[in-house]
């Protein structure tokens, strides 16, 4: 998975620090590079449909392809129906790459998993990629949820918006439009990183009914004040945290959030591995144990 240290770095000292996050430009962009360096992908689109309520439904119209240079050309795809799309992701899976417009004009790609009325919003964090939760959307998708993965600004195959990072709120917020017009009627919401805040910063807005929310290894605040939407969740709650990430700066973060929390049920997991975000999954030796608990976590909220 490629990762812009910058990006991370910047990210990270956010913690306890600013109210939004400012991360600075991805650092391996091709200088002069424009969209149409994007390789042409010859697999067709595929149907969303793994979903539970899909019958004698009728899908929205899809949005068109948007013209936009990508923030990281040498990693950006185009698949056959003209959608950019990160080449992190398998060749099978990028015909559900879709275009997104934020409120302030910004142009993302993301992925919609699945179909249905029960919907998961995934947000990754500053300088991950997409595919930080691929995995997990797809297990998700499979067992019949609604997932929407967007890629944000300044990030992979979406739109390159020079020295703005700070309003990846906006993008998480346009993801999660998108997914309530695409049919989903209630939402869980998650993230990894300043991805986390942001997720319980859209969630509390209350577009959607929000079924749970995950934060892994997510600032207090971070595109948004975190502490002040978690007071205003009262969905079941997972906080996941290793105490070795940023010397325990970032697991002193994710216990301000999990004590703000007015979920009743919440559950704050300490993970060892001192990884963060969801390298506590793809990286540590208990990754695979964590990635099932998560998944677990979204079945039993939807179950309640």
């Amino acid at each position: 998975m490629r990762r812009d240290p910058r990006t991370i770095l910047v990210a990270l000292l956010c913690l306890g620090a600013l109210a939004a996050c400012s991360a600075g430009p991805d650092a391996a962009r091709a200088p002069g590079s424009v969209h149409t360096s994007a390789v042409a992908e010859q697999s067709p689109r595929e149907p969303s449909g793994q979903g539970r309520e899909t019958r004698g439904t009728t899908r929205p119209t899809p949005r068109p392809p948007a013209s936009y240079t990508p923030s990281w050309p040498d990693r950006t795809v185009r698949n056959s129906s003209g959608y950019l799309v990160d080449s992190c992701v398998p060749e099978a899976l990028r015909g559900k790459a879709t275009s997104l417009t934020t409120s302030d004009g910004a142009h993302l790609s993301a992925l919609e998993l699945g179909d249905g009325p029960d919907g998961v919003l995934l947000d990754h964090e500053q300088g991950y990629s997409i595919c930080s939760f691929l995995d997990i959307g797809q297990e998700l998708a499979s067992r019949g949820y609604h997932v929407m993965l967007p890629e944000y600004r300044n990030h992979g195959a979406s739109e390159e918006v020079p020295d703005d990072n700070q309003n990846i709120d906006r993008d998480a917020r346009a993801a999660l439009a998108e997914l309530k017009r695409l049919g989903a009627k209630r939402v869980f919401v998650g993230g990894a990183s300043c991805g986390g805040t942001t997720a319980a910063v859209v969630g509390a807005e209350r577009t959607l009914p929000v079924a749970g929310l995950l934060i892994m290894s997510s600032p207090a605040r971070c595109g948004g004040d975190g502490v002040a939407a978690v007071r205003r969740i009262d969905a079941p709650s997972l906080f996941v945290v290793s105490p070795g990430d940023m010397n325990g700066a970032v697991e002193k973060q994710v216990r301000e959030l999990y004590a703000a929390s007015a979920a009743k049920d919440k559950k704050l997991v300490i993970d060892p591995s001192g990884f963060h975000g969801t390298s506590m999954i793809h990286e540590s030796p208990r990754g695979a144990a964590l990635k099932d608990r998560v998944i677990r976590f979204v079945e039993a909220a939807y179950a309640r």
